[in-house]
């Protein structure tokens, strides 16, 4: 198997420090209802090559105890404009960090980023509470 260039840019994305994400306490815990958020002008960077990578962003949750935070939450998404991240893994962090701040039912965060070189990548992620 050849190696990618792109081998090792990554290895420490998990322990990524991310800014938190604040909740408040929902007042209707028993009701089953979704929340949808929406960023359609998200940027990061591209690990490789530093050029910034665009997408829209879309967050899709049903809540348990805790609603998101909306201010705290554009602080969270505006963090990764510097950031060199594949678009694989910030899904992957998004979620991860989504779920440990809110713990919702369920959550399914979709990025769909802007072409590049010909392709169009969308990556998606659910969660789901047992």
């Amino acid at each position: 198997m050849k190696k990618s260039s792109y081998e090792g840019l990554q290895k420490n994305v998990k322990g990524l420090k991310t800014p938190a994400i604040e909740v408040w306490e929902n007042q209707y815990p028993d009701k089953l209802y979704t929340i949808c958020l929406e960023i359609p002008e998200f940027t990061c960077i591209c690990p490789k090559t530093g050029l910034p990578d665009f997408a829209a962003i879309s967050v899709s949750y049903l809540p348990r105890k805790y609603c998101i935070e909306l201010k705290s939450f554009k602080m969270y998404t505006i963090f990764f404009r510097n950031v060199g991240i594949f678009h694989e893994h910030l899904i992957n962090k998004m979620l991860e960090d989504f779920v440990q701040a809110s713990k919702p039912r369920r959550v399914k965060i979709t990025g769909v980023f802007n072409t590049r070189g010909g392709i169009t990548t969308t990556v998606t992620r659910e969660y789901k509470r047992h």
